[in-house]
């Protein structure tokens, strides 16, 4: 982890909170994403997540608790989401942990529906060279943690 330190973004009414921790694996979404100009926000994420991969973790977790986030933070996110599936250690693995509300969380049944539901992270992650998985928490109002389960891609 030579020269890499970690990353961090306050949130703004408009902007997430961001934690990229390179020596614990741990990067943390929180909060919304509807910022007017995206590419601002997240260009320095991507250039840093870049550098990142060169050095990964054995694991790595990334933490999306986003309330909300409009059509070009997902393009954004979707990018950083490349970018990380291109760590080159077949061991390694890249862990998402997805929040919900509890009662969108309730409505995933069956494993169709949790792979419907999450599409577009597959599809891009489907020539990932680290393992994929992926774990998904129901919370209530309060943001706690009521329900989980893993299911791997």
């Amino acid at each position: 982890m030579k020269d890499i330190q970690s990353f961090i973004i306050e949130e703004t009414p408009k902007t997430p909170q961001v934690e990229l921790n390179p020596f614990t694996g741990d990067f943390i979404f929180s909060g919304k994403s509807i910022p007017e100009n995206a590419a601002k926000v997240y260009e320095p994420i991507l250039s840093w997540v870049t550098g990142y991969i060169l050095h990964a973790r054995p694991t790595t977790n990334l933490r999306l608790n986003l309330e909300y986030f409009n059509t070009s933070s997902s393009l954004w996110l979707a990018k950083i989401f490349k970018v990380l599936a291109r760590i080159n250690e077949p061991d390694y693995v890249l862990m998402f942990h997805l929040y919900l509300p509890v009662d969108e969380f309730d409505e995933l049944e069956e494993f169709d529906d949790i792979k419907d539901a999450f599409f577009p992270i597959a599809d891009v992650l489907q020539c990932a060279i680290p393992s994929i998985g992926l774990k998904i928490y129901g919370t209530n109002d309060a943001d706690e943690v009521v329900k989980d389960k893993v299911v791997f891609i």
